[in-house]
């Protein structure tokens, strides 16, 4: 990603995605990340092997969590939903719903640019089996409550999966809201006090997608939902 498109040209950013890069606090994480064996049509690549922090809109009103880098997707390129099968996927819409200037997200230096959307991982290190611990959640869950923080404009959030869905409760019972009653399912829309909406989708992976669980309309749909809720809010 070029310089100007990174949300860290603002200095709160830039310190931030600098402690991320250079993360080493999860042993199995960090030696799964930098051991994993390129796959057949990567095996020219030098992979990124690094922490992948998120990207987009500073002044975003619109954040997107998803679970973690895949393997060969930003394990490889360095940008969170990059270069796999789940970018693909998820681009299409963003694209569409003019979120995204481009519908393909490649690489780094892809001339990729967000409007109104920053995006990131609740684990910033790529987990085996795609299934990180509970304590390597707890251990990456500051990175994501600072970004949080550091969008000042932010109204809607929306997840992707269930360890994203989790991650965004232990946020609100820190910040002293209780979802008890809450549940993870797909198009739900959570209102909370002091905090952004949630919305809650399936991820973008290729088990949800190619079985028809979650479809290309069901998503765009959800991110016109979210859309509009935004630009109600900011009348």
């Amino acid at each position: 990603m070029h310089q100007r498109d990174r949300p860290c040209c603002q200095p709160s950013f830039t310190k931030l995605e600098g402690v991320v890069v250079e993360c080493r606090k999860c042993p199995r994480l960090v030696h799964y990340r930098e051991t994993v064996p390129p796959k057949q049509p990567y095996q020219n690549e030098c992979y990124w092997r690094k922490p992948v922090p998120g990207f987009g809109d500073p002044h975003a009103s619109l954040m997107i969590i998803g679970l973690a880098p895949a393997s060969h997707g930003g394990n490889r390129t360095g940008r969170i939903f990059t270069g796999d099968r789940s970018a693909e996927f998820l681009f299409r819409s963003l694209y569409s719903v003019g979120l995204a200037n481009q519908p393909t997200s490649i690489s780094r230096d892809d001339g990729l640019k967000l409007h109104n959307l920053y995006i990131t991982a609740a684990v910033k290190c790529s987990p085996p089996q795609d299934k990180p611990t509970k304590e390597e959640i707890l251990e990456c869950h500051h990175y994501l409550r600072n970004e949080i923080a550091l969008l000042k404009n932010l109204k809607r959030i929306i997840v992707f999966g269930k360890i994203a869905f989790d991650a965004f409760r232990l946020f609100a019972k820190e910040e002293g809201v209780s979802m008890r009653n809450m549940r993870f399912c797909f198009g739900a829309r959570y209102l909370l006090p002091r905090l952004p909406t949630l919305y809650v989708s399936y991820h973008p992976s290729p088990r949800n997608t190619q079985t028809g669980r979650l479809t290309q309309e069901m998503l765009t749909s959800l991110l016109y939902n979210a859309m509009e809720n935004i630009d109600h809010d900011l009348g």
